[in-house]
């Protein structure tokens, strides 16, 4: 319960939470702004003994946990989503202010992840029967792996870290929540809410800093983590999780296409497109990162994207009317940055925005630009941005098309734009990602699975996959007497 004794959160201080109890460590750490670089709240900084402590409270709240019928568990989950709703605004503040991303889309962040919580406990998940004969019944049961960890990026803070918190817990884990240290409040706050729906050591939560996760992948009483982040540190994560078998979800980066058909509506398509490329800043693992426009089409629908580009507001996401907020780290700033400067020194032509630092104040801003079809080797093509950066590439021949778009290590996304659904879907078919969009792009919903094919990821979340993703399989095999 919240000090007050409502569920009612104090977004002026945070802790970890370890078996019930809020806790401090003697050293802390603090976040920035990436808006006004002000610094934000205290929060712990971990230890190694911490994560001993949580890991064992976990290991022993998860088997009474699992053996919580399965109807209160669901319960349980969609009641966080309850007490989530109550502080809605309170979080979407701070969300705004760690993260960047303009009030407005943090609240719709917050309500999706509210929806989460309350659509996951209503999906199906029974025993499967496999076969039932007169002599003999097969059945296949899914029993939970045990201490599970959710390691979770800066982007979308809330967002990634319910969907793994939801099959997590319904499935009866015990369940360790791991916040980027460049995001970690909300996070934090999630998991001093749950306190009031879970029993002590089944939902915790540790801050710190880039120690903490080689301490939590690498504990011998981790049996699953769950990565969302780069493609690079996924790798790590791997490795260190191969050294004692854990399960493992990793869902990691994209370089996502958008084909683009000569029969759109060209008024109606450009500010869609643009907008799915550049929704939060840029900062979306499944944001379009290029996009393939047919030569009949190319000159007239790149200058109605260039004036969609050119009329977003850029500015500190607390402000009314932004549309784009910061670049949320000085990291990936100076990452962008540099890939701006190759486009200077590469002389690529620029439809719309600059090379240029944007002159917002003491943000991490970049003015969003998009590059007039450069090179397929170039290194905005070919490298994943991750900020309000893109190029536009001009195609003719559909089957080369197809080949360009699956030119890359990454497979997370991609989406054909027609008026011709038949054909899109056929182009869609073909393209090598593990979702795949026809007419718009980035749209996920709880029930349907969410994964990268190649270097974009392993497993799934979301939808029922979602949920064996923390389970066991048990085979049963029943010989009737």
């Amino acid at each position: 319960m919240a000090a007050n004794g409502t569920s009612k959160l104090d977004f002026t201080k945070f802790y970890n939470v370890i078996n019930g109890k809020l806790e401090t460590t003697p050293k802390t750490r603090n976040g920035l702004n990436p808006s006004t670089l002000e610094p934000l709240a205290e929060v712990p900084l971990s230890t190694a003994e911490d994560v001993d402590k949580a890991v064992q409270a976990a290991k022993a709240a998860q088997e009474a946990w699992a053996e919580t019928p399965y109807e209160e568990r669901k319960k349980a989950v969609a009641k966080l989503g309850d007490l989530m709703e109550e502080n809605l605004n309170e979080f979407a503040v701070m969300l705004s202010k760690e993260q960047g991303k303009p009030i407005g889309f943090a609240q719709f962040e917050i309500s999706e992840a509210i929806k989460h919580f309350r659509g996951v406990p209503t999906l199906p998940f029974p025993e499967e029967v496999v076969s039932d004969d007169p002599d003999r019944r097969v059945i296949t049961r899914y029993v939970p792996l045990g201490v599970a960890v959710g390691i979770v990026p800066w982007n979308y803070a809330i967002s990634t870290a319910v969907g793994k918190i939801c099959p997590a817990l319904i499935t009866g884990n015990a369940f360790i929540l791991k916040p980027s240290p460049f995001t970690p409040y909300c996070d934090l706050k999630i998991v001093e809410l749950a306190q009031q729906v879970f029993p002590p050591g089944v939902f915790q939560a540790l801050s710190g800093d880039d120690n903490l996760g080689p301490w939590l992948t690498s504990h011998p009483g981790v049996d699953k983590v769950s990565f969302t982040g780069s493609t690079a540190t996924g790798k790590r994560v791997m490795e260190s999780c191969a050294k004692t078998l854990k399960r493992v979800t990793l869902e990691l980066g994209g370089n996502d296409a958008a084909i683009v058909l000569p029969d759109v509506d060209i008024k109606a398509v450009a500010p869609k497109i643009v907008t799915l490329a550049l929704y939060n800043s840029g900062q979306v693992c499944i944001a379009i990162k290029r996009i393939y426009i047919h030569e009949s089409i190319y000159d007239e629908l790149l200058a109605e994207m260039a004036n969609v580009v050119n009329s977003f507001p850029v500015g500190d996401g607390q402000q009314e009317g932004t549309m784009l907020g910061p670049v949320q780290n000085q990291m990936q700033f100076e990452r962008v940055k540099d890939l701006l400067k190759d486009i200077e020194e590469q002389k690529h032509k620029l439809a719309a925005g600059s090379t240029a630092p944007a002159s917002n104040g003491k943000g991490y801003f970049i003015t969003p630009t998009m590059v007039d079809n450069p090179p397929d080797n170039s290194r905005i093509v070919v490298e994943e941005p991750f900020g309000p950066v893109f190029p536009v590439l001009k195609w003719s021949d559909e089957k080369e098309v197809i080949q360009r778009a699956n030119n890359t290590d990454m497979g997370l996304g991609a989406s054909v734009w027609s008026k011709d659904l038949e054909k899109a879907q056929a182009i869609a078919k073909k393209l090598k990602a593990g979702n795949v969009w026809i007419n718009t792009h980035l749209e996920l919903q709880y029930d349907a699975p969410f994964g990268g094919h190649k270097q974009s990821g392993i497993g799934y979340e979301y939808g029922a996959g979602g949920l064996k993703a923390y389970c066991n399989t048990q085979s049963m095999f029943i010989t009737k007497a």
